[in-house]
């Protein structure tokens, strides 16, 4: 089959096996494959991965549209009886961690991993479902209270969906802004309902809550520069650099960090079914599988958005 692979000398479409169903696991064929920042990062060293690319993926197993849960986990161990099967030590994670991903024509991945998708998703919005769980998740640990002020640093595919999340609960927070470097993207937050500033005129500080949604190794030191004393930081982004930021703010002013990752699939598919988010808009372009080396190209070029590969 044809996939696009992550090797030393760089990503490209390539000929590989088809994959073989194990026990517990099927052979799922895709649909639609989304390509996001965290695959760039991957390319660049993140997690020093080799392999098919691709966890953003929706297909067709036994007649029926699914989506996959990315976190392969063992069950077993004391993290998994615990709830906690995203943490497990011992998981695979699709495209990302010691499993092919599925910007390829097949993908392999554990039965108990599929969401049935219902009809009334249309294929470009649940193509969004693995990272709308990511951004929904991230106040699930910190949940804004009433009148608090909540920043999020960020206008990228994330950011922008976190952004999305965070209007859908916007509600009576005393004051909720997106920072980012791009006019145009930062119109899709305001029309969804939060005030939104580009970062070189943004001054304010003081925040209760502040989302680094950058992608940068810089963000955590901008965040911690706005957060107030006391205040909470949620950390989206992952990237194959270092933060080499000086944390002692983070001590004097006694604010709590905290890391946020993978989310809740039912979730998200219950979000897009209900129509709360409509990340469509967030399409910059589509891709038959054969042009996947050039859809990763486009991927990375300032300013695009969600690019999707067909393979179907």
């Amino acid at each position: 089959m044809k996939a696009l692979q992550c090797t030393e000398n760089g990503v490209a479409l390539a000929d590989v096996p088809d994959p073989e169903p194990t026990p517990g696991e099927v052979v799922v064929k895709v649909r639609s494959a989304g390509i996001c920042n965290t695959d760039q990062e991957l390319a660049r060293g993140y997690m020093d991965f080799r392999g098919v690319l691709g966890h953003e993926v929706i297909g067709m197993h036994a007649g029926k549209r699914v989506a996959m849960e990315i976190n392969c986990a063992c069950g077993k161990c004391a993290t998994c009886r615990a709830g906690g099967r995203n943490h497990c030590p011992t998981r695979t994670v699709l495209g990302i961690l010691g499993r092919d991903g599925g910007i390829a024509e097949f993908v392999r991945i554990p039965e108990e991993n599929l969401h049935i998708l219902p009809d009334t998703i249309p294929d470009e919005s649940a193509a969004f479902i693995e990272p709308l769980a990511a951004a929904l998740h991230a106040f699930d640990e910190a949940a804004p209270r009433p009148g608090d002020r909540v920043c999020l640093l960020g206008d990228g595919k994330l950011g922008l969906l976190t952004g999305l999340a965070l209007a859908a609960r916007r509600g009576d927070l005393g004051r909720a802004v997106a920072v980012g470097r791009h006019r145009d993207k930062l119109a899709l937050l305001e029309a969804a309902g939060l005030d939104v500033a580009l970062e070189s005129e943004f001054s304010e500080a003081g925040f209760d809550l502040v989302v680094e949604a950058t992608g940068k190794p810089a963000g955590l030191a901008r965040a911690l520069a706005i957060v107030k004393p006391r205040g909470t930081i949620i950390l989206k982004s992952t990237y194959a650099g270092v933060a080499n930021v000086d944390l002692a703010p983070a001590v004097i002013n006694e604010n709590k960090i905290i890391g946020s990752r993978c989310g809740d699939f039912q979730r998200a598919i219950d979000v897009l079914a209900r129509g709360v988010v409509d990340p469509r808009p967030l399409i910059s372009a589509r891709y038959p599988l054969a042009d996947a080396a050039r859809a990763f190209q486009r991927a990375a070029e300032p300013g695009v958005l969600k690019v999707l590969v067909l393979p179907s």
